[in-house]
């Protein structure tokens, strides 16, 4: 590691700014061939039922699983309320029948706890890590359901692969890849559900979440009934029967078909990037310049502990040079300086996350944008440093 020591009057104010300073964790930066000439096409006043809406809906959720790769014989699907949305309608519908297994190591995962055990009231087995690490998967019985997230969006950590869920596994695995889905190889195999939206690694917008069902989801949907009652928007099945029009466009509500249409050019941009090769490897990319910027300096460091685990699209990062007296003020600053200047906007950690920073490098961020922005973070460090030398 190189020892970073200059003050902040050594450090050459940058001149170039990022072309698009857009490093949000969600919603994220558009596509970069992105302009509202894009949604012109939108079959906007026309109803999501005619077909114009429905052959809309239903092309995207075609496409949607092309890319990812999803194996025949899963259902993908369309559903309300963004991500969140999607995974409480999975545990809902389908917890309870088996024991239960929670996984949480970072804000979204703790959520999904207090919905099962304080909502659900469920008897769960609760396993946390803290923001980080990852807990021993190994230990895990996969003969219980199990919901977890595959890349803490508010940790920077990430399941590194698949190898611990065993094939043949009794339990359901539900799986929250919200900001993994089109970054991260998911082993379609060893996952029954899986729930993202499109507002992060694709760059669409809020609101709308994808639900992706294996046929041992399906099987389950049909075969139990909760004990509790479902409201109308998590409802997956009529006289026990999946609704199979829910996965072939005919939405449970009503969705925007302005959205829809932007999701739609996403994934023509996808495919015109190299489809999901393509789309992980520009974030691969963005987040190894992060990464190599980290490695150079002896003040700031991957929140992930473990390389292997590092998310290549939430990338979390923590101050740790001794000299800053409170890590929250101190970190909000350096965003704060950053925003103002236009080298970055919206990188603060999440609230509930340690101190420090947060960038987004999914495949809709160009890497020479993170190029960019990297010598203002070094620049917004050290003139932090003297500020509260300065103050002291």
């Amino acid at each position: 590691m190189v020892i970073d020591t200059p003050t902040a009057r050594s450090v050459t104010k940058p001149v170039v700014t990022p072309a698009n300073p857009r490093f949000s964790s969600g919603p994220c930066a558009k596509p970069p061939t992105w302009t509202p000439d894009a949604l012109k096409q939108a079959p906007l006043g026309r109803s999501h039922r005619a077909s114009a809406g429905k052959g809309l809906l239903k092309d995207v959720i075609d496409k949607t699983a092309e890319i990812l790769g999803v194996p025949d014989g899963y259902k993908v699907g369309i559903v309300p309320a963004s991500d969140t949305g999607a995974v409480e309608m999975a545990m809902w519908s389908m917890l309870g029948p088996r024991p239960c297994t929670m996984l949480a190591w970072e804000s979204f995962g703790a959520g999904w706890v207090t919905d099962v055990v304080k909502q659900l009231k469920l008897d769960a087995t609760v396993t946390t890590a803290e923001y980080g690490e990852l807990p021993d998967l190994a230990a895990v019985d996969w003969d219980n359901d199990v919901v977890f997230t595959w890349n803490g969006t508010t940790s920077g950590v990430r399941v590194p692969n698949g190898d611990v869920i065993p094939a043949d596994r009794a339990g359901l695995t539900i799986c929250d890849a919200t900001s993994a889905a089109f970054a991260q190889h998911l082993p379609w195999d060893k996952l029954d559900v899986v729930t993202f939206s499109w507002q992060k690694v694709m760059g669409g917008e809020a609101a709308h979440g994808m639900l992706v069902l294996s046929p041992r989801a399906v099987e389950r949907l049909e075969n139990y009934t909760p004990a509790w009652p479902l409201p109308k928007i998590f409802r997956l099945t009529k006289g026990g029967k999946l609704i199979d029009g829910i996965f072939t466009g005919a939405t449970i509500n009503t969705p925007s078909m302005l959205c829809v249409e932007d999701y739609a050019f996403a994934l023509k941009w996808a495919e015109s990037v190299g489809g999901l090769e393509g789309l992980m490897a520009r974030a691969d990319a963005n987040a190894q310049a992060v990464w190599d910027f980290c490695e150079q300096r002896d003040w700031i460091e991957n929140l992930a502990e473990d390389p292997a685990t590092r998310s290549n699209t939430s990338v979390c990062l923590k101050f740790t040079d001794p000299r800053i007296k409170d890590g929250a003020i101190f970190a909000k600053a350096v965003a704060k300086r950053m925003e103002a200047e236009h080298a970055a906007w919206d990188i603060g950690a999440y609230r509930d996350a340690p101190p420090g920073l947060r960038i987004w490098c999914g495949a809709t961020i160009e890497t020479s944008d993170i190029a960019a922005m990297l010598p203002w973070l070094d620049w917004a460090f050290h003139v932090e440093i003297e500020a509260q030398s300065e103050a002291a």
